[in-house]
């Protein structure tokens, strides 16, 4: 979503040994689809982390009820298979809608069981607009710049600054991409991914999405079910609510997930001398962000940068100490230096960024209905802010330039299925970014899937992070297809993970779940 802390999850770019594509199976009859495998020419473009990773493009139509028009590009990535018989292709998605999923498919491929990962081949892309992918969406670079105005709108002045910026930042998409942005939307990237299918030879893919990758995974698997091998979603979307009503949902979640970083630091009150009552730790939390917001810190840091800082701790806990060291050396010591290298680690947009949220606004934006008339968002907003102070400002301007789209919103897709090989779904019951409620509703609305939950788990894309109780699960799924059942609501738990403890030294160092947490897609 934003850069991370080199602590957590520095990635160095080496050029690896170099490597051929594989051809498809020979038994696979020659069709027109099988023949589009020839357009892809993979070459190495390996990591330190990632050396096996190779890539390679693809065009497809910008339209693809229009196939023979306006071409685009795909940057695709690949760690091959190494067994002697391949399940075939396990595409890999972050979510987002905006994340890069290049990088992710070598850390899929080195995280799962070796003798699992060797018999895929993990297929990472970057979305239609996204990344390497051309045309890459950049509607206008440095939106994000601080010092922005404070989004908790206490005055009219400020609601107008804060208007202006969503209006002045739909008005740049639609004048920069208006040729491209009826087609920025999740069906046409969804047609994107059976473009990849089809050019890789096979007859079926496998899928494994977090986030908005899970939504994205689904809508595949409506338009396409007899192209599904197997699904995997992890920390998965309500289709019911998308977008506005999901967002609303996503603001009393995150309200709560600040409530448990703030029960935690008080915890260490002996580490972090804040107190031991979470109520008063609150306070002073909110106190902070109002001498933010008269006086932002390092000229950087205000009461809108505050909130970006401290929003991805509701994503992963792993952020906390850091966040909790930030918060007592502002308040205790009058030091912001920690608080703004926090911005910097964790908030600052650089261009990326700016090209996530181009992403994430076009997508969104045109999946579905948004309000056009403020007043509804205005009431809305006051009336969650009332009960969720922590984010529903910040996401409210977050997604305000839907109000202004230049485009017309599509209808959302309804994902019920019962068409599909068992599914395997993934939600931790306190995840703030997908609220627990949607993987319950997806697994009602995909027959015959299964629901492994992670019982108080407050993260945001589970497996892979850690948690060998979930991997277990994946990796018999990926193996041979086997799910767990129980025949009611939930067919399996897993106990979450330890939260973290204060840093230390042999605390201070990168994890399997804190690189995860630095893929996972823009914003949620």
């Amino acid at each position: 979503m934003r850069k991370r802390a080199a602590v957590l999850c520095g990635v160095s770019v080496v050029v690896a040994g170099s490597f051929t594509a594989l051809p498809a199976d020979a038994s696979t009859p020659r069709t027109a689809d099988t023949a589009q495998a020839a357009k892809l020419t993979w070459k190495s473009c390996g990591t330190t982390n990632y050396p096996t990773l190779q890539c390679a493009s693809l065009k497809v139509p910008l339209d693809h009820h229009n196939p023979h028009g306006r071409q685009i590009t795909l940057a695709l990535s690949r760690v091959p298979h190494t067994a002697k018989k391949s399940q075939g292709p396990l595409l890999v998605n972050p979510g987002g809608p905006g994340g890069s999923g290049l990088t992710l498919a070598g850390f899929v491929a080195g995280s799962l069981p070796k003798a699992v990962a060797a018999q895929y081949d993990v297929i990472g892309f970057d979305p239609r607009g996204v990344g390497k992918s051309k045309p890459a969406l950049d509607c206008k670079p440095g939106y994000f710049n601080p010092v922005r105005p404070d989004s908790v709108p206490s005055t009219p002045a400020i609601e107008k600054a804060n208007l202006q910026r969503a209006k002045s930042f739909a008005q740049a998409c639609g004048k920069k991409y208006a040729d491209v942005l009826p087609y920025i939307n999740t069906v046409q990237a969804v047609r994107d991914m059976d473009s990849i299918r089809a050019a890789l030879g096979a007859k079926k893919i496998n899928y494994f999405g977090y986030s908005y990758g899970t939504y994205l995974g689904a809508v595949y698997a409506k338009l396409f079910p007899d192209r599904v091998r197997r699904l995997v979603l992890d920390s998965i979307v309500d289709p019911t609510g998308v977008w506005y009503d999901d967002n609303i949902a996503q603001d009393y979640a995150f309200n709560d997930r600040h409530h448990a970083f703030l029960a935690w630091v008080a915890k260490y009150d002996s580490t972090y001398k804040l107190g031991t009552d979470p109520a008063k730790i609150e306070a002073k939390w909110y106190a902070m962000r109002a001498a933010l917001a008269k006086t932002p810190a390092g000229g950087k840091v205000g009461a809108s940068e505050l909130e970006d800082t401290f929003i991805p701790g509701g994503y992963y806990n792993g952020y906390w100490p850091y966040l909790a060291e930030a918060f007592s050396a502002y308040v205790n010591d009058k030091n912001a230096d920690p608080l703004v290298e926090a911005y910097e680690n964790f908030a600052a947009v650089d261009a990326s960024g700016d090209n996530g949220y181009s992403i994430y606004t076009s997508v969104q934006c045109r999946d579905a209905d948004w309000p056009r008339d403020w007043s509804q968002w205005r009431d809305d907003n006051w009336a969650v802010y009332k009960k969720a102070p922590f984010m529903t400002w910040n996401n409210a301007w977050y997604n305000a330039p839907c109000a202004f789209w230049p485009t017309k919103s599509l209808r959302p897709v309804n994902v019920a299925n019962a068409h599909l090989p068992p599914a395997l779904l993934f939600q931790a019951t306190d995840d703030a970014a997908t609220p627990y409620e949607g993987g319950v509703r997806v697994h009602r609305l995909l027959r015959g899937s299964s629901l492994v939950v992670e019982q108080g788990g407050g993260n945001h894309g589970i497996t892979l992070s850690g948690n060998a109780c979930l991997d277990k699960y994946l990796a018999a799924y990926l193996t041979d297809g086997t799910v767990p059942r129980s025949g009611g609501e939930v067919d399996a738990v897993c106990d979450k993970l330890p939260d973290p403890k204060p840093l230390s030294s042999a605390a201070a160092t990168a994890s399997r779940g804190s690189t995860l947490h630095g893929m996972l897609g823009f914003r949620g």
